[in-house]
């Protein structure tokens, strides 16, 4: 066992994990965050995804000691007027909601990197993400609509 400090939607703590423990179990169990899920335990389906200092990780591959100190956004973690989220619910894009908290957080991975993505652009990073159901285009139309959205709000911002 190897003692680690980790901040989850900003809960910190300090852990003792395993050298081989993956970062989905100890997030599931140690802080609760059942939006992290394993879907295919290979990295291949995007349902384990978190944000770790705004970069996307697949949770299912990843050993939690590896991570001491970072600071690990779920979708557990957003506030309740998170415009992505908002617009995933208005677009209707999920189904079983199974693989969506994954895709939530791509899209706010996409959307720091890149506020305005072009249609093309965000097929390309939602790549890795599988949803079984098939709502792609209800999850490109929301991910379209939050860039919208948050471009209005950051201009009300800064005028």
């Amino acid at each position: 066992m190897r003692e680690i400090e980790l901040k989850v939607n900003g809960l910190r703590r300090k852990l003792g994990v395993a050298d081989d423990e993956l970062l989905l179990d100890v997030l599931r169990r140690e802080f609760g965050t059942t939006s992290v899920r394993e879907g295919c335990g290979v990295g291949a389906c995007g349902a384990c995804t978190a944000l770790v200092g705004g970069k996307s990780v697949s949770t299912c591959l990843s050993r939690a000691a590896r991570f001491d100190g970072a600071e690990i956004t779920t979708a557990d973690g957003l506030p309740d007027d998170d415009e992505v989220v908002d617009e995933f619910v208005a677009n209707r894009a999920m189904q079983c909601g199974y693989c969506i908290p994954g895709f939530v957080m791509m899209a706010h991975e996409l959307l720091g990197e890149n506020p305005q993505p072009t249609d093309e652009e965000v097929v390309e990073h939602l790549e890795g993400n599988i949803c079984r159901c098939g709502t792609y285009s209800e999850i490109h139309a929301a991910i379209k609509a939050a860039a919208t959205r948050r471009a209005a709000r950051n201009e009300r911002a800064t005028a």
